[in-house]
């Protein structure tokens, strides 16, 4: 997928994803922590993705104007998922409790992206989620379980980006 519509989080709630990534990369686990992280970064940073696909349409404008109602909004960063396996691996994952304003908000996105219904991204089959790690191995999940904190987290949302994974670059809307 080469093009995505990402929520970001609070400096704070960046900060505790990243502190959870760097336990995993200290104890030698899989992590989507990457040597250079800083907060900031608009390359590789926690995020909430509404939309991923092989492309996004335009105006930009006007999907800013569909997720402007969600900045500032409150949501609880939950439980451990894991997703797959896939490939013999897992993605390891924190769960986000949709709220019913995010949920609507998502909804319109993906339909304006053009989502398919009966893909990640349809009506009813979205699992929002911050990643914490991909390609994680059965022989893996218990450390990693041991090391992640169990207690949910309170984060807001505090802007929306595009990500061009072809270019790898992305951009504030």
């Amino acid at each position: 997928m080469a093009q995505s519509i990402e929520l970001l989080l609070d400096a704070g709630s960046e900060e505790i994803v990243r502190a959870q990534w760097r336990t995993l990369h200290k104890a030698g686990l899989p992590t989507e922590h990457r040597g250079g992280d800083r907060p900031g970064n608009e390359h590789h940073r926690p995020h909430i993705t509404l939309f991923a696909g092989p492309s996004v349409p335009e105006p930009e404008a006007e999907l800013a104007e569909l997720v402007d109602e969600l900045l500032g909004l409150r949501v609880i960063l939950g439980s451990i998922l894991l997703f797959g396996p896939r490939r013999g691996a897992y993605v390891i994952v924190r769960q986000v409790l949709p709220t019913p304003g995010l949920l609507a908000v998502q909804q319109q996105v993906a339909g304006w992206c053009g989502a398919l219904l009966d893909g990640q991204f349809g009506r009813g089959r979205w699992a929002p989620h911050v990643t914490l790690a991909r390609r994680a191995r059965a022989e893996d999940l218990a450390a990693m379980l041991t090391l992640l904190p169990e207690q949910s987290q309170l984060v807001t949302i505090t802007g929306c980006r595009r990500w061009d994974g072809t270019a790898k670059t992305a951009w504030l809307l």
